[in-house]
């Protein structure tokens, strides 16, 4: 299987730039329970407006993460362009018996989160100047961890269903899974771990534009409690780069998969569960 993610920068780092973008670029492999393999760097860059230093910054960063992920960067391609963007096309293996698809999800499965959510609204705030030191760092840490021991984990505890959590938000990738798996699901709000400073951002206004047209979509097919403020729904849609995966587990096992998932690092947070109903609603309380 083969994975493509190309972007343009989310903080001012070069080389933490090429961490999340590696980061990201796996985390699609690791969705499926599987193992990354082998990458080619995707590279558009100003040569003649900005020195060839800062290129150099992002490319050892991505090389750091593909290192930590066990990925050889066999090559790549690159072009001269007005805005950086950096990724990866990844090459994975999988088992095709023990894959982690995003149609297997089954009434009665919990759903758990891996990451907090909130990188749209903290990288929004960091291009304007404006996220303190300790939320940027929060968020840089967030998006440069990978998925791989979640993967492992969820793979050991019979997960159903998975999907990484990125560019739709929480409750478009929800939606996705749902659709596949011809189920609905029951979202509680209250449950879903926000990124320190994300919400507060939030109400300064620090929502970006994709997280605005992610909620107009999930308008259609999600049912959200009256009591939830317009803060708690768009964070919801928050778009995310590099974000957790959403795993669908028997109940039975996920009690054993949130406790692994915290030991390991990550949220492991129980946020809601599959329910019967038409495929792809979501009712968030």
């Amino acid at each position: 299987m083969q994975t493509v993610d190309f972007f343009g920068p989310l903080v001012d780092d070069p080389f933490d730039y090429g961490r999340i973008a590696a980061a990201n670029a796996v985390s699609d492999v690791y969705a499926l329970g599987a193992r990354p393999v082998i990458a080619l760097n995707l590279v558009s860059f100003p040569a003649k407006t900005l020195p060839l230093s800062i290129l150099e910054r992002i490319l050892a960063g991505g090389a750091a993460t593909c290192r930590e992920a066990g990925v050889t960067i066999v090559g790549g391609h690159s072009i001269d362009d007005p805005e950086p963007k950096y990724g990866l096309a990844v090459t994975g293996l999988v088992d095709p018996g023990r894959a982690v698809l995003a149609s297997g999800a089954r009434p009665g499965d919990r759903l758990l989160l891996g990451k907090a959510i909130g990188t749209g609204v903290v990288a929004n705030a960091i291009k304007k100047g404006e996220a303190p030191p300790e939320v940027a760092v929060a968020a840089v840490d967030s998006m440069t961890r990978l998925n791989r021991r979640a993967s492992e984990a969820m793979v050991r505890h019979g997960a159903t269903a998975s999907t990484d959590v990125t560019g739709f938000g929480l409750l478009g990738h929800l939606h996705n899974l749902l659709v596949a798996s011809g189920a609905a699901a029951r979202l509680r709000a209250g449950d879903v771990p926000l990124l320190p400073g994300a919400r507060l951002l939030a109400e300064a206004g620090h929502v970006p534009g994709g997280t605005r047209r992610n909620l107009a979509a999930a308008q259609s097919y999600t049912t959200f409690s009256p009591a939830l403020d317009m803060t708690t729904r768009l964070l919801l849609a928050d778009a995310q780069t590099s974000g957790g995966l959403l795993m669908a587990c028997p109940t039975a096992s996920s009690a054993a998969l949130a406790e692994e998932l915290a030991a390991a690092g990550y949220t492991g947070a129980p946020i809601g569960e599959i329910v019967p109903g038409a495929a792809g609603a979501i009712t968030v309380v």
